[in-house]
């Protein structure tokens, strides 16, 4: 999902809107469905849509968010639940429950400061450097 500008102009005067935009394949091949409108979102900077359109997204899955959402966001949600014409379901596997006090970890590694190593490493250029 992203979000898309549209632009349009009335007796003189031009309108902005904000549409949450979702990318479907066709027989015809990839198209774009409309799923609601987001009214102006001229306040918030362009570098904060992709971000809006990946909460909004995760909302309409049934992600529940991490930190508190606002009262601004949650109207958006509600606007993009009205306007969604299909339900993304999780998973249409079946469901298991799992009992979280019998799970047991087993040769657990850490990743993260390697991850952060490499990353740096790549973002600097030492390989070039080193070369």
């Amino acid at each position: 999902m992203y979000i898309r500008r549209s632009t349009r102009k009335y007796k003189g005067k031009t309108y902005t809107n904000y549409l949450l935009v979702e990318s479907v394949h066709t027989p015809k091949g990839p198209r774009q469905r409309t799923i609601c409108s987001l009214g102006n979102l001229a306040p918030a900077p362009a570098e904060e849509w992709s971000d809006l359109a990946r909460r909004l997204e995760s909302a309409l899955r049934g992600q529940l968010p991490l930190e508190p959402s606002d009262q601004k966001f949650d109207a958006l949600v509600e606007t993009a639940r009205r306007g969604r014409r299909r339900v993304i379901r999780p998973s249409s596997g079946p469901m298991m429950k799992v009992d979280t006090d019998r799970v047991e970890i087993e040769e657990a590694r850490a990743a993260g400061a390697v991850h952060v190593g490499h990353q740096i490493w790549q973002r600097l250029g030492l390989n070039e450097i080193l070369k």
